[in-house]
This record gives structure tokens, sequence and C-alpha cells, in this order.
């Protein structure tokens, strides 16, 4: 894999996605993916770690201010990263995972998009389950909760199933492969922090 150009540092990218959103909850949502990016890049692509990693920061960066127009979201984030920096690949993967939302926009075909539309709405499934724990931890979490807490629609019913099923498929990997890389890409910097309480809402 030939060496990836965000245009930006992850400093201007966290100070980017500050700029757009308020909500703690969302900025925390956006490093939880970095991290879980990050894990994943460090498997399958060490050398665009950091770009894997910024485009998890800024994959929601619109949503805060547009979630009333799932369609436009990432269209309205485009101009606000050009105007940042941010190239056009950096754009075109951050687009990627909206797909399913506005047909118009890049399919997944980099492993790294892929991975990004399978784990964006995985770990706000998972934090949304680690906050009922006792332990509040993902330390110990296990696929066969996950399973149990996936299949029952009303529990964090904002997070999207079919999204997680396509994105497994894209990778070519079984729902309960992608359930433990995730939990495990979690566990690697432990985000206790963020439940993805938002996602109950839904």
């Amino acid at each position: 894999m030939s060496k990836m150009n965000a245009g930006m540092t992850r400093d201007e990218a966290f100070a980017l996605l500050n700029e757009h959103n308020t909500d703690p909850f969302h900025i925390e949502h956006g490093e939880t993916v970095e991290q879980t990016m990050r894990y994943f890049a460090r498997e399958y692509d060490p050398e665009n770690e950091e770009f894997w990693g910024i485009v998890g920061l800024l994959h929601d960066l619109d949503w805060e201010e547009h979630d009333d127009e799932p369609e436009l979201h990432t269209i309205y984030a485009a101009p606000l990263i050009e105007t940042a920096g941010g190239t056009p690949e950096l754009i075109r993967a951050i687009q990627s995972h909206t797909s399913d939302f506005n047909p118009d926009l890049p399919k997944p075909e980099l492993q790294m998009e892929k991975i990004l539309f399978a784990t964006e709405e995985l770990t706000g499934l998972i934090g949304a389950a680690i906050v009922m724990r006792p332990s509040k931890s993902v330390m110990d979490f296990e696929v066969k909760s996950l399973k149990k807490k996936f299949k029952d629609k009303r529990f964090a019913a904002g997070v999207d199933r079919e999204v997680i099923r396509s994105g497994a498929e894209m990778l070519g990997w079984e729902l309960d492969e992608l359930f433990a890389h995730t939990i495990e890409a979690m566990r690697s910097f432990a985000p206790d922090r963020d439940t993805y309480l938002a996602a109950q809402e839904g």
C-alpha cells in the first residue's frame, strides 16, 4: 500500500473537529473511532496509521451541525476539510462511510474504508453495552454478550444493524469475527468514558 496523505496533522484535525462540534459525546465518538481505526491500521497498513486515524477522527465532522439531513452527511464536511488543507483522498475515505445514505457518494473500496464502514456503528453498540455492565469496561466484555445486544433491536435502537452486517460482508468476515476484532480494538485503548449513550436515544 502506498503512503497516503491526509493533508493535515492529527492536531489540526482535532482542532477542526472541535470547531464544528461542541457536544463532548461527539468528540469522544470521533476519538473512539480514530483509535479503533489506528488499531486496524497497525494490523493491515501500518505505514498509513496516521491517515487511518484522521479518517476516523473526522468521519462525523458535520453530523452535529446537520444531523437532520442524513442524506447530506459528509457532503457538508467536504469543503470544511478541503479548506483546512485536507486531501481529496481524505475526503473520499470519509464520504465512503455514508454511501448507504447517499448513492452518489463513493462506495468503500479500500480495506480502510470497509473497516470504517463496518466498525463505526459497531463501536457505538459496544459503548452502549459496556455502560450497562457492572464494570463499565470493555475489558471484560465478550462476543457472546455483544451478540445478544446486537439481536435485541430495542437496545441502542439508533445503531443500524444492517450497516454492520453489510460492512462485515464487504470485508469477507463473519459477524463474530468483526465483533471479536472490534472488541479487541477497543480494548487496546479502553475507552471506558465513551459510553455512546446517544445510541440509546435513537
